[in-house]
């Protein structure tokens, strides 16, 4: 798929997730949508192997959301991939809706781990990704972390791990939007530099601008097929509400919903950026 399809595929993804958190009147939009590229890349670029058809397949590639509050746009991602049908969108953090607030991979197809506690993506991907070796299964492990999540010390005791164990078919990505719920990373507890901190724990690190579709294409492409017995992160730079105007680089929109007038507004500035 050429790049220009899948940039029209993220806006679509976006306009999902606004309507989504619109109808719910609840969710976690600025996280979703600066990570909008970044996924639309793996499901729809030919990076990540999955088969809709046959979700358990065990030749495909295993996706951990780690940052589990951004489910819209997984869930977007998985609907427009054909796991379930686009209309079961509308029914998000409704009652009985298999559609949670964070996703549960007992209820959606797609949904390789329940996630919604942070910090714990990285260590649950690096175990899936050992026992894949010792099966002689060489499936590709993906997982994407958000920056404010790399506080958790149980990430580094996973980067540690995966390390020491030569997990070279683990990808992580870090959603590095440089804001988190209670303000910007760097005034909450610093983390950089995060390219270094990876490189310090034995990973290959590789960086990349999370809202540049070429960019984000030939990175993802090129930590995917690096094979030197170390695991890869990349590190993309990416902008909070990427998209909308009045949430990108707000952190009050980490986990606040658009009411109607705002959602109206947020869908015209997408539509328009396909002009």
């Amino acid at each position: 798929m050429d790049l220009a399809s899948l940039q029209h595929i993220a806006t679509k993804i976006r306009i999902h997730i606004i309507d989504m958190l619109e109808r719910a009147g609840s969710g976690h939009p600025g996280g979703s949508l600066s990570a909008a590229d970044i996924m639309t890349a793996l499901y729809f670029g030919g990076i990540l192997k999955h088969n809709p058809k046959d979700p358990q397949d065990d030749t495909r590639d295993r996706f951990v959301l780690s940052k589990g509050h951004a489910a819209p746009v997984l869930y977007a991602v998985l609907a427009e991939s054909g796991y379930f049908p686009v209309e079961e969108l509308s029914t998000l953090r409704a009652y009985k809706s298999r559609l949670q607030g964070h996703p549960d991979s007992l209820k959606l197809p797609g949904v390789e781990i329940s996630t919604g506690s942070l910090g714990q993506g990285l260590s649950i991907s690096s175990g899936i990704a050992s026992a894949l070796r010792l099966q002689g299964n060489d499936a590709h492990v993906f997982t994407l972390l958000g920056d404010g999540e790399l506080q958790e010390g149980q990430v580094w005791e996973a980067a540690l791990f995966a390390a020491h164990q030569g997990l070279d078919h683990l990808v992580a990505i870090v959603d590095n939007n440089h804001l988190q719920i209670d303000g910007n990373v760097s005034d909450v507890c610093d983390i950089d530099d995060v390219a270094e901190k990876f490189k310090a724990f034995g990973w290959d690190v590789f960086s990349c601008d999370g809202n540049n579709m070429g960019e984000v294409y030939k990175t993802l492409i090129q930590a995917r097929d690096t094979h030197n017995g170390k695991p890869k992160v990349v590190v993309a730079q990416t902008i909070k509400g990427k998209g909308v105007s009045f949430m990108q680089d707000n952190a009050g929109w980490h986990g606040k919903a658009p009411n109607a007038q705002e959602a109206s507004r947020a869908r015209e500035e997408l539509l328009a950026q396909e002009a």
